[in-house]
């Protein structure tokens, strides 16, 4: 076999293995989130079965071609199906609690499909003809590490931002098909089964049904059943609704979304003024409301254009900028008359950078004196889980007691509303007792 041909098998490996990697981390956002506790165990399981991987190809004698293509095509089946969100929304909806299913996708899908890519380099070693046993190895591990370099950037930064996620998929497993019918020449068998293995791949990924896929987030918008709406529709992201309008006149919009409309308008009286929307959803807080100027700021710099085409059907009002919330309070030089915080990846998960003191701080920094923060948490509706007391807490030590709204106060999950003041400050706290009461002290000052 010649040199040229087992740098681009192991090119292909390393392309293939790590980008599979990062689609499976892609994946597991809409059921799961992308916290680190999410995603350093997923890496973590990932490198465990590389590693038994790269002792298994150690152990190989012979036949190295046959098995390095069996494994490339065994490989390809896991990507282009494994990887499939059809397959993969199945596992969540089907295998229940969720920790179940996540095992299930790393145990039944990633780490196999590492642990066969991960003997690789040490069988083919043993084709190459060098001086040194160093050069043999060296020269192949740098062409599998740049191979998932050139992965992980390309499928993440150009094929999921302009494809989609599934078109990263079939990528993935088209790559590794090419490395079996590589190394299988004419052999009828293994192309026969790539035939097929493409054909299925092709089929779970390129109908995808889904408005939109991209790195962020996978977007639905779709018809809902709303008693007494005009052609309801909502615009979930990553499986969570995130808005709701219809075709009436005022259009409809979420319970939340009404109720942080009358603390702006109503109850604050805002006109004229600056507000900041950290996480654009449908983009329906500030749908046909004139009255003020707002700047949305979204990681995914396709969400105004799928918000605009699908679900509003009409501009949405506003200027829009592509950035993490986060990075962009903590070096805006603007200031706002408020600050809409309304940041999920899925369901109920805040990316865990969006919760922290630190991040509080920089949304306090970009109000103006007089301004306003509100928030859009869900928590659970009695505000009993240490999620919930912690957060709040956290919110508190830096702008002093918030106003606290519970909507949907009878669910197990609900929206609960913050209203916080740039002129509040966090203070320190007592307790009224009989043998030391100053309520009244305090009330008079």
């Amino acid at each position: 076999m010649s040199r040229f041909l087992i740098y681009a098998v192991v090119f292909i490996e390393g392309f293939c293995s790590l980008g599979a990697e990062v689609i499976a981390l892609r994946r597991l956002v809409p059921h799961i989130g992308s916290s680190i506790v999410v995603t350093a165990p997923t890496i973590g399981f990932f490198l465990l079965a590389l590693a038994l991987g790269y002792a298994a190809g150690a152990r190989v004698a012979g036949n190295y071609l046959s098995i390095v293509a069996r494994n490339f095509l065994i490989a390809a089946m896991l990507a282009g199906i494994g990887l499939a969100g059809l397959s993969v929304d199945w596992i969540f909806v089907h295998l229940q609690p969720v920790l179940v299913a996540y095992l299930v996708f790393i145990g039944g899908v990633l780490c196999p499909l590492a642990w066969l890519l991960g003997q690789t380099v040490p069988i083919l070693t043993n084709l190459m003809k060098a001086e040194r046993t160093g050069e043999a190895s060296g020269l192949a591990l740098y062409w599998s590490t740049l191979g998932s370099f050139l992965g992980s950037i390309s499928l993440s930064l150009l094929v999921m931002q302009w494809l989609g996620v599934s078109a990263a998929v079939f990528a993935c497993a088209l790559g590794l098909l090419i490395g079996t019918l590589l190394l299988a020449g004419k052999n009828f068998k293994f192309w026969l089964f790539s035939g097929l293995t493409v054909a299925i791949a092709a089929g779970l990924n390129l109908q995808h049904n889904v408005t939109a896929d991209t790195a962020y987030a996978e977007y639905i918008i779709g018809n809902v059943d709303l008693p007494g709406q005009s052609n309801p529709r909502a615009f979930w992201v990553n499986k969570s609704v995130a808005s709701l309008i219809d075709d009436s006149e005022p259009p409809n919009h979420t319970r939340y979304i009404r109720h942080l409309r009358q603390i702006l308008l109503d109850d604050l009286g805002f006109t004229g003024k600056d507000i900041l929307v950290l996480g654009a959803g449908g983009f329906t807080l500030s749908h046909r409301e004139p009255l003020n100027r707002y700047t949305y700021v979204d990681i995914d710099p396709a969400i105004r254009d799928i918000a605009e085409k699908h679900f509003l059907r009409e501009p949405a009002r506003g200027e829009f900028i592509a950035d993490d919330a986060r990075r962009f309070v903590a070096t805006s030089e603007r200031h706002f008359d408020a600050v809409v915080v309304d940041v999920y990846s899925s369901h109920t998960s805040i990316p865990s950078h969006l919760v922290t003191r630190e991040f509080w701080a920089g949304t306090r920094r970009v109000l103006k004196p007089d301004g306003v923060l509100l928030a859009n948490l869900i928590l659970d509706g009695k505000l009993e889980t240490p999620y919930a007391r912690n957060l709040l807490a956290t919110i508190d030590s830096v702008f002093g007691r918030c106003a606290v709204d519970v909507l949907h106060k009878a669910k197990a999950l609900a929206n609960v509303e913050l209203s916080c003041f740039a002129s509040s400050q966090p203070a320190k706290t007592g307790i009224y007792v009989d043998e030391k009461n100053r309520a009244d002290l305090d009330r008079a000052r």
